[in-house]
């Protein structure tokens, strides 16, 4: 008469009848006031309402059977609980829910108005993980059930190797959960539980990520390559799963259908690419390691290059291996080795170690590496002098006699008026000009003229003007 909303009483009513262990009634007044939700696979366990029925009956847990619940039980109950067992899609586990009419009740519930999420709850709390999952295959439930309702409560709970051997048994090949699987490692990685990933991973046979972690775990939190020496387990273990991954794609070729499509795939050429990385990766760990214990290093940079960085980072591993050594040669070979396998910009890195080496006032050390790129084989005409015009910025700190040194080490003599223009030692670039044939030396003097002049040099002016 009021207009109120009945629902409140209709529940309450509901309540009484349960507390009462009148269940069949209790069915009948929930009826009028509970709803199905519009989507079932929303991220909650269903209407507060709901909740509480589902709360109540599974606190008063009663070992007893169907007929003895209601005092009025009649055959229309009976096959009401004949219909919510039928519900329960035939995956009663054995136990207390299949012989308890207060958790028969639980499914009623569930199945009418709850979701899929609290369904899948609902058998994770009474230790019914198969149930679980069938239900969410049956289905078809997106991932995030999956994380929400099985995949969390399982870590959490110290049961992962339960669900995995679930997983197997339900499908060995594990198709049927590999979008499931995937957003459970896309879950870990943002959380940052990189072993229980790794562990995840090495269930799946997905061999190629498993790499990817090692590479995580060799990489991640080390400051020295003294504590990478302690992690190189982490390098074979990187080599095994390449390895295996290879086997298996040689083993599956032969085969028209292609198995495994959530596992990540690579070429072989790829793969073997990666082993080749790994490999050097533990040549320069070893050899930095070595440096670094005999007190050789001399590089305090703050981060840690490594192989498996992009190319800025992997030519600072070229560099860090020539300069830390005993000298510039016993580095040199690993550092060649590192350059040619990514193809990298040789004269670049030449030029960067050149310039640390003046820092480090090593300008013997700097001829010495000028020899090594020679002997490479694969120098271009003008390296060896571009390396030094492009260490000369730091020319004022370079005493003169090894200035003139480094400068007579170079091969073309237009590279060397270049550097002498360069150093400010005009005299110097004049007397390599006149010894040109007539045409260039003229051109030459006239060029050094100029920069004696913009610089106020009236001798080396002077003796130009007099040459022209």
């Amino acid at each position: 008469k009021s207009g109120l909303d009945p629902g409140g009483a209709w529940h309450a009513w509901g309540m009484a009848c349960l507390k009462a262990g009148n269940l069949n009634s209790a069915r009948e007044k929930f009826n009028r006031c509970l709803k199905p939700p519009m989507d079932l696979n929303q991220l909650n366990h269903g209407s507060r309402l709901v909740q509480d029925v589902i709360q109540y009956l599974e606190s008063t847990v009663k070992p007893v059977l169907i007929a003895d619940d209601d005092y009025f039980a009649t055959l229309r109950e009976l096959e009401a609980t004949v219909r919510t067992r039928s519900l329960s899609l035939e995956m009663m586990c054995e136990g207390k829910i299949q012989h308890n009419s207060y958790y028969q009740e639980c499914l009623f519930y569930l199945h009418s108005y709850g979701t899929n999420l609290a369904i899948i709850s609902f058998y994770m709390r009474h230790d019914c993980m198969r149930e679980a999952l069938l239900h969410l295959l049956n289905k078809e439930s997106p991932s995030e059930v999956f994380i929400e309702g099985i995949f969390i409560p399982s870590y959490e709970s110290g049961k992962l190797h339960m669900l995995e051997n679930l997983l197997e048994t339900i499908d060995p090949g594990l198709e049927s959960w590999g979008v499931y699987l995937i957003a459970a490692c896309k879950y870990l990685q943002r959380k940052n539980y990189y072993h229980i990933l790794y562990e995840l991973q090495q269930f799946m046979k997905d061999h190629v990520r498993a790499a990817m972690t090692c590479i995580r775990f060799f990489t991640h939190g080390a400051k020295s390559y003294t504590e990478l020496g302690g992690k190189q387990t982490w390098l074979l273990k990187i080599k095994d799963h390449l390895k295996v991954y290879l086997q298996e794609v040689s083993r599956s070729s032969g085969r028209k259908k292609v198995a495994f499509t959530f596992r990540k795939k690579m070429s072989a050429t790829d793969v073997s690419r990666h082993i080749n990385t790994v490999d050097l990766q533990m040549e320069v760990t070893k050899f930095l390691h070595q440096c670094e214990s005999s007190g050789t290093s001399q590089m305090t940079d703050s981060s840690l290059p490594t192989l498996f960085g992009n190319n800025n980072m992997k030519m600072d591993v070229a560099c860090k291996v020539i300069l830390e050594g005993k000298n510039i040669e016993e580095g040199f070979g690993i550092a060649f080795r590192v350059l040619q396998d990514f193809q990298l910009e040789a004269t670049e890195v030449y030029s960067k170690v050149a310039k640390q080496l003046v820092k480090q006032q090593k300008y013997s050390e700097i001829r010495q590496l000028l020899k090594c790129v020679n002997e490479s084989g694969v120098a271009a005409k003008n390296d060896g002098d571009n390396i030094i015009l492009n260490c000369l910025n730091e020319f004022r700190n370079i005493p003169a006699e090894d200035l003139d040194n480094l400068i007579q080490d170079m091969d073309s003599d237009e590279n060397k008026i270049q550097a002498y223009v360069k150093c400010q030692k005009l005299r110097s670039a004049y007397l390599v000009s006149v010894r040109q044939d007539r045409a260039r030396a003229l051109q030459l003097v006239q060029h050094v003229r100029q920069q004696a002049e913009s610089s106020g040099d009236h001798v080396v002016q002077a003796i130009c003007a007099q040459w022209l």
